[in-house]
């Protein structure tokens, strides 16, 4: 949200990579044409056509046929997680989500600098009703607004977030697909002043009726009745709670080359 694949964190990011594996293959998707369309893509385009976009972009890179491992930034983490999910080929290898909304998010306090406007602006339409259809269908922040206030409203009318954790019925194919993952890796920070609540980056939320107290992976019905395979993916070793004591997306070098790296070779 207010980046782009090619600029700033993300460039950032791909540094990192690249310079801890010479020679590696580094594909960054570009949601659009330009990279004024992808930062407003990231606000405004409906996240299911996203995926399905990513699907086609993957699909026709010859260099990831035979498997490539995933890294989502913050919301990121949860549209690419989708793409694991509805898009087997070419296959996932390792999953890893740095500060991503797995449970989605029921507030949003902070927002980058550049874009704090249209945070404001967007603020505004969840309040105003993030479950109603125009707002969920061109809204990208309202696809995963969970309001544990409302469960059942947000399980009715969430295009995107309550599809992807099976709220909604068990759609197998999803389960299937992740668990081919070899690990699902998810970063947890602390500190975040961006993500509410903080529990969503390791599937934790608030529990229902209320926005104090909240749940765990472990005690959501999502773990406790299988529902995504991430019950059987954590007794088979295959799930990796990683934390940093850091504000949203702030690690250093030497910590992403000890705990990142090893997942990328």
């Amino acid at each position: 949200m207010g980046d782009s694949c090619c600029k700033g964190v993300t460039l950032h990011f791909i540094k990192l990579v690249k310079e801890a594996i010479p020679g590696i293959h580094v594909l960054s998707l570009q949601i659009g044409n330009s990279i004024k369309e992808d930062i407003k893509n990231g606000y405004f385009m409906n996240v299911n056509d996203q995926v399905e976009l990513v699907c086609n972009i993957l699909s026709k890179d010859r260099k990831l046929k035979n498997g490539y491992n995933a890294l989502g930034f913050s919301q990121g983490g949860q549209f690419i997680r989708a793409v694991a999910q509805r898009c087997p080929s070419p296959p996932m290898i390792n999953l890893i989500t740095f500060g991503s909304q797995h449970q989605g998010v029921y507030g949003l306090p902070h927002c980058p600098g550049e874009s704090s406007q249209i945070c404001d602006w967007i603020r505004k339409l969840l309040n105003f009703g993030a479950y109603r259809n125009s707002i969920q269908k061109h809204l990208v922040q309202a696809e995963y607004w969970h309001d544990s206030m409302n469960e059942e409203l947000y399980r009715s009318k969430s295009v995107f977030l309550a599809d992807i954790n099976q709220e909604r019925g068990i759609n197998e194919s999803y389960k299937e697909n992740l668990l081919k993952l070899k690990k699902f890796v998810m970063i947890k920070f602390l500190k975040d002043s961006m993500v509410d609540p903080i529990d969503s980056e390791w599937f934790g939320f608030y529990k229902a009726g209320q926005a104090k107290d909240t749940y765990t992976l472990q005690e959501s019905a999502l773990y406790q009745e299988d529902r995504l395979g991430l019950k059987t993916m954590d007794k088979l070793n295959k799930l990796e709670f990683l934390s940093v004591d850091g504000d949203h997306l702030q690690f250093s070098q030497e910590w992403f080359n000890t705990h990142i790296v090893p997942y990328l070779n």
